[in-house]
Order: structure tokens, then sequence, then C-alpha cells
């Protein structure tokens, strides 16, 4: 089952600095998307959005700042990881991020922080597992109890990446992982009043933005009208009106930065995955 033959498949990155998140986003788009680098500072300082296309499905990459950033403090992070509800809206499919032992704390901070319920959207994903070497990821696993509930609460749902090869099949299993995950919840995305309350605040200035530009839309309409007649002419009006409404979408997502409401342990979200 193809479930966004005809959508845009929303997947948010989360974790720690050095996590390898941009990395993780640049062999999913199989670009050079996000700037990746070894550091101890996080080399993605504010949420970034990416778009492209992954086996003919359309995906959207959201990027976030690392956790325990030494030079963020880890408040002024999350305030940060929660713009990227704006540019994720309606809601998420997938969550994505990084996980390792002494950084428990990151787990129990972004949940505390999203909420809870997240986690049925949200896949474990180990990044570097070139370097499991002969260790399978199940024996890596069987190592951490605290690893391994973490992973029972994202209903046993995980998947390894190695960063370092070339890979198509690694992602288009991660795809296939994604579909099902999402026709387990019915179809759906993610959602909470925040992502609502995004949602109608980027509807309202998309529709503002369209007003304004109405004299401009006119303009184009009467020289496609000069060019073209019959389905020729219909084909074009669609065709500018569509690249028309995607660029007021765009527009309007980065115009409606979200503030996070007074209790984000009630209205968020949560994701994470590594290995080490």
């Amino acid at each position: 089952l193809h479930l966004f033959s005809n959508s845009v498949s929303y997947i948010v990155l989360v974790g720690k600095t050095g996590a390898g998140k941009s990395s993780a986003g640049n062999t999913i788009l199989a670009r050079e998307a996000f700037e990746s680098e070894l550091a101890a500072v996080s080399v993605t300082s504010k949420c970034k959005k990416e778009r492209g296309e992954v086996g003919g499905r359309k995906v959207a990459l959201i990027d976030t700042p690392g956790l325990f950033d030494t030079s963020l403090g880890n408040e002024e992070v999350l305030k940060r990881i929660k713009m990227c509800i704006g540019m994720s809206s309606p809601g998420p499919h997938a969550g994505l991020g990084r996980f390792t032992e002494e950084e428990k704390q990151t787990v129990k901070m972004i949940q505390d922080t999203f909420g809870e319920d997240a986690d049925k959207y949200t896949i474990v994903l180990f990044t570097h597992g070139d370097k499991l070497k002969k260790q399978t990821v199940e024996e890596f696993v069987s190592k951490s109890d605290g690893l391994q509930e973490f992973i029972q609460k994202c209903h046993g749902r995980y998947h390894v990446f190695s960063n370092e090869v070339e890979n198509p099949s690694q992602v288009t299993e991660l795809l296939k992982m994604i579909d099902v995950m999402v026709e387990d919840n019915g179809g759906s995305y993610y959602t909470t009043e925040m992502y609502i309350k995004a949602e109608e605040e980027i509807k309202k200035k998309k529709q503002q933005i369209l007003k304004e530009s109405e004299a401009q839309m006119k303009k184009e309409m009467e020289e496609l009208k000069a060019k073209y007649s019959g389905e020729m002419l219909e084909m074009q009006k669609e065709i500018v009106n569509l690249s028309r409404e995607a660029e007021a979408r765009a527009k309007a997502e980065r115009q409606c930065p979200v503030q996070p409401p007074p209790n984000p342990t009630v209205y968020s979200y949560s994701s994470f995955s590594g290995v080490r």
C-alpha cells in the first residue's frame, strides 16, 4: 500500500549533537541537503527543512539542532526544536533521531517536552551502522536495558543506517517501515492541538499571500490566454495555479513561526536514535 502517492511524507530528525542526524537526512535525500561534519558543537543551529523525491515519493525532512550542544543551553535548543512544528504542519508521519546509553537524559528530556503519545509515530534510527563490525544490531540492543525499553515504547520499530556507504536499499526499507507504521496509525500523522493551531495559522497566512498576489495572477492568466487555447490553456492554468499554491504555502510556513503553548508536556512531539 503506497500511502503517500499524492502527498508529502514529513520526517523530523531529533537527537544529540553529533548523532548523525544531518548525515542521515543527506542519505535519505541522496544529496548534500544538510551541512554535516564531525564537531562538538551542533552544525545545525536552527531547524531546516529540505524536500526531495525518493522512489517516486515526495519527502520533507526537518533537521533540528542537537541536544547537549556546547554552545547552546538545552532550553534554547528545545525551544528551537519546537519551531519545527510550523515546518512539519499538519504533522509529521515519522520521527527519527539518536539514542545512546550515556544520553538517557536525552530520551527523558524530549519525551517530557513533546509527550509520550508521539512514540506511536517514532522509529529508532541507528546511525553509523558500519561501526557495528561483526556485531549485529540485535546483539548491540541486547546489551542495553534502557535502549530495549525505549525500542519497546516505539512498538519495536528500529532501522540501521550506514551513512558512509551508498546503499539505496537502506532508505527504501526505512520508507517501507514508515508506510507500515502510518498504516498501523490509521493512515494519519502525529498531531496535537499545537499542530492544529499551526495549520490554521499557516492556511490563514497562505490565503492572505494569495490575495495579495491576485493582480499578478490575473496578469499571468491574460498572458496564457494570449498564447494558448482549449485543453492546452486549461493545462497551463492548472500548472500555474499549483505552482502558486505551493509557493504561497512555503512562504506562509516561513512567516508563521509557532510559539509553544504554556504546557509543552501536553502538546508536543519526540523522536530519537543512534549507534555508539
